[in-house]
């Protein structure tokens, strides 16, 4: 029992290669992503009056006639950096929850909509849609639907886990499942009997993910949210890394991870809640990166929750850029990107990788 135990802890808290220097690298290239991609563009726009609305808007330094006002002002201010800050939110968003619920479950095919969020948020966002629920929040309704729709089915799922006992790993997951099907099946009920077209047409778009309707409004809420929860999660470390090695071994250590876990699934349904409402449901980005980062790093949340963030962010910043250029004139969703290439990467990591979680080969 000792020698598993220690074996385990061995697994948790090994060395890892380079972690400073790879944090250095990782801020490095998150600066240099932001510094380009916000060149990028459907409108092409020098890279002079790009930087120079920047360093105006920033420092105050150039011309107010050219760079404070005008076609070229609104494009970079309005469009490209509130995508490109949005996108980094929701990549750091994606990434950290799938870290957290890969422990929590223990699972390391878990991801941020493995408790139904994905199916509730879809339920929310096509009933508003479709059927005009929620109008009375305003002109961003569908976002707000679709952010009660993913945290309401968040506590349903923990409601059920814990009925008939205390909620487990497995209990879960499966409560996950089930009501993940009830929401898909009312969302297919609507969408079936809907005669609007262009409706149902916004109802795909938004579900396969976009970063169109960014704003510094949405900016305000979601970037406060997701690294306040970083940081939450990052001083838990130590109780997420005894989640890997189960409740009975946390029990002996004097940790009792019942109510800690479902803490940790609310808070992450919260953040995957409003990372909805600002972008839609977007895939792979908290399944592919985690695992990516545990191959090469271990498993001590210390370590892997920061590289997963920034790897999330420059990961969501390209693929936004690459959806907007890929296809001159029109713009493809960002999730249909992501599950482009995170699909052929996931299986291929499963492929030729073998790694430790929790201590143990998976």
């Amino acid at each position: 029992m000792n020698k598993d135990m220690n074996d385990k802890k061995a697994g948790l808290i090994k060395k890892t290669p380079g972690y400073v220097m790879t944090m250095i690298v990782l801020l490095i290239l998150l600066i240099l992503s932001v510094l380009l991609a916000v060149t990028f563009g459907s409108v092409r726009i020098p890279f002079r009056d790009v930087y120079g609305v920047i360093l105006y808007q920033l420092f105050g330094i150039g011309d107010a006639s050219v760079y404070g006002s005008g076609k070229i002002y609104d494009v970079v201010c309005f469009i490209r950096l509130p995508r490109l800050m949005l996108s980094m939110a929701v990549g750091m968003g994606l990434a950290v929850c799938g870290v957290i619920m890969q422990a929590v479950v223990k699972n390391p095919l878990a991801e941020p909509y493995t408790l139904g969020i994905s199916s509730g948020a879809s339920l929310g966002a096509t009933v508003a849609i479709l059927l005009g629920v929620g109008a009375r929040f305003g002109s961003n309704y569908v976002g707000v639907m679709a952010f009660l729709g993913a945290f309401g089915i968040s506590i349903a799922v923990v409601a059920l886990a814990n009925i008939g006992g205390r909620a487990t790993s497995v209990k879960l997951l499966l409560g996950g499942m089930a009501l993940s099907s009830v929401c898909s099946s009312f969302s297919s009920f609507v969408v079936y009997f809907s005669s609007d077209n262009d409706a149902l047409k916004n109802v795909t778009f938004w579900l396969m993910g976009s970063f169109a309707g960014a704003s510094w409004e949405n900016i305000a809420v979601v970037f406060p949210i997701v690294v306040l929860a970083l940081l939450f999660f990052w001083s838990q470390y130590r109780n997420l890394n005894l989640m890997l090695l189960g409740d009975e071994t946390a029990i002996t250590l004097g940790t009792d991870l019942h109510r800690l876990r479902q803490v940790y699934l609310l808070v992450s349904a919260a953040v995957v809640g409003f990372v909805v409402y600002s972008s839609g449901t977007i895939g792979f980005v908290g399944l592919i990166i985690p695992h990516l980062v545990r191959m090469v790093f271990g498993t001590d949340h210390k370590k892997i929750l920061p590289i997963c963030a920034l790897i999330g962010a420059i990961f969501l910043i390209w693929a936004d850029v690459l959806c907007r250029i890929i296809l001159p004139g029109m713009e493809l969703p960002v999730g249909l990107l992501t599950s482009m290439i995170g699909a052929p990467c996931f299986i291929y990591l499963m492929v030729r990788k073998r790694y430790g979680f929790g201590g143990g080969d998976s």
